[in-house]
């Protein structure tokens, strides 16, 4: 059995999906939310909104708060609580950043399990590609606002809006130095549907709110449970 790096956006959810269709057991989905938030960092979904995915795919869901100065020591301890379950390894939606999956390998090993990259040097317009036509649906909950201090950003009309074809063209015509995925963190999203799902996730959808984080300024659209 093996377990999943879950943020709740496409990128873990498409590793999840082709771990799967490999013949990996997914066991449970594992989730790390902000402590003093109670959101998924970065992305800024509300932990409630997880535990909707968890229950609309019949996955299982370990989900823990951390602190940002906290955070492998508390992954380690997550994850270990599952390991004598008949854990092989964990699967993770990364792409290409060296410096993560150099982690998840480390900390893996340290805990005697295998890390699973089925994105793992794939083309991310051929993700993005392989996530519509497989039929899921995610939306844009979080992006790097374009201001003076960073153009590596994307425009406030996009949040809320479904990966599709259109955003793809968005980006490819007008930042091209964005990467099609978001691997350097330039958005976030969350899935609300798809092959995994056995029913959709249904959310509403309320104001953008613009917030200056360490990072820069930020875009998150505030949604909840309907």
């Amino acid at each position: 059995m093996y377990l999943m790096s879950w943020s709740g956006g496409k990128d873990s959810c498409l590793a999840c999906y082709k771990a799967i269709q490999q013949g990996l057991k997914v066991s449970h989905i594992v989730n790390f939310i902000s402590a003093e938030y109670k959101r998924v960092s970065f992305h800024g979904t509300p932990a409630e909104l997880v535990r909707l995915q968890s229950e609309a795919m019949g996955i299982p869901l370990l989900q823990k708060e951390v602190q940002p100065d906290d955070y492998e020591p508390a992954f380690k301890q997550a994850v270990k609580t599952l390991i004598p379950t008949g854990i092989k390894g964990m699967v993770f939606g990364d792409i290409y950043l060296q410096e993560h999956r150099q982690w998840v390998t480390r900390v893996c090993r340290e805990m005697g399990i295998e890390a699973i990259e089925p994105l793992g040097g794939m083309r991310t317009e051929d993700i993005l590609d392989e996530f519509i036509k497989s039929g899921f649906e995610a939306i844009i909950v979080s992006a790097r606002a374009v201001d003076k201090h960073s153009a590596y950003g994307i425009d406030k009309d996009w949040i809320g809006h479904r990966i599709d074809l259109d955003f793809i063209n968005y980006l490819k015509q007008h930042k091209p130095y964005i990467d099609l995925c978001g691997e350097g963190g330039e958005y976030h999203t969350f899935v609300v549907n798809g092959p995994l799902f056995n029913k959709p996730v249904d959310i509403i959808r309320k104001e953008v709110i613009e917030k200056v984080t360490p990072y820069g300024k930020w875009y998150f659209l505030d949604i909840k449970p309907r």
